[in-house]
């Protein structure tokens, strides 16, 4: 894959290390049984009435919340449209919600993520944009690794010429426990290609996320 420049958009391979074709299926026997445990660790007492459907129903938000370690996220990118288009495309403000694997607590916010298409034109549904950070937020994460495998799943996909991921989100670990710092957003972003070589083409990227 090369960029405008002939420099190649490259595809971290740490994190194509951490990208398993084998799936796992969830286990809700298994889910249930841990959370009522860990309701009996805490204190508490799974039989009473307000808690007694409490670990089923918690299994399966699980299998919601990480809706993504069961699928490939990269296949919702398998359908592409020759349009010929050779500018910049970007979706902003896509909501994220994704769960912070060191506490299992929330983490949530807006991903921006854009892409140049190759010289074929080719481009991908707005819709497969959004889906893609669902996919990749549905699993135990760091915000530092969603980004980068937003940015990656579309180099080896589309083979754009660059790609530009920038996410946005509030912590709970940090608001709900720990420094309790509720309000703080961290940033993190992702560039590959031309974006990583032409600060321009960065600038204007940037711009267009910050809407100026």
């Amino acid at each position: 894959m090369t960029s405008e420049v002939g420099e190649p958009v490259e595809v971290e391979q740490d994190h194509l290390d951490r990208f398993d074709v084998s799936r796992p299926e969830f286990d809700h026997d298994r889910a249930q049984a841990a959370i009522r445990e860990l309701l009996l660790a805490a204190g508490e007492d799974p039989d009473r009435e307000g808690l007694v459907e409490t670990p089923e129903r918690v299994a399966r938000a699980y299998q919601e919340l990480f809706a993504g370690l069961y699928t490939d996220p990269d296949e919702v990118l398998d359908r592409t449209f020759d349009e010929s288009h050779e500018e910049l495309v970007l979706v902003r403000d896509i909501p994220m919600y994704s769960s912070c694997e060191h506490h299992l607590l929330p983490f949530h916010g807006m991903a921006h993520v854009g892409y140049i298409p190759n010289d074929q034109g080719r481009v991908t549904g707005l819709s497969k944009l959004a889906r893609l950070v669902d996919l990749y937020a549905k699993r135990p994460q760091v915000q530092e690794r969603l980004t980068s495998q937003i940015a990656d799943a579309l180099a080896r996909k589309l083979e754009p010429r660059g790609v530009i991921v920038v996410v946005e989100a509030e912590h709970l670990c940090m608001g709900m426990r720990g420094v309790r710092k509720a309000g703080s957003t961290t940033t993190t972003s992702a560039v590959r290609g031309i974006f990583r070589s032409s600060a321009s083409s960065r600038s204007e990227a940037l711009s267009l996320i910050r809407g100026r």
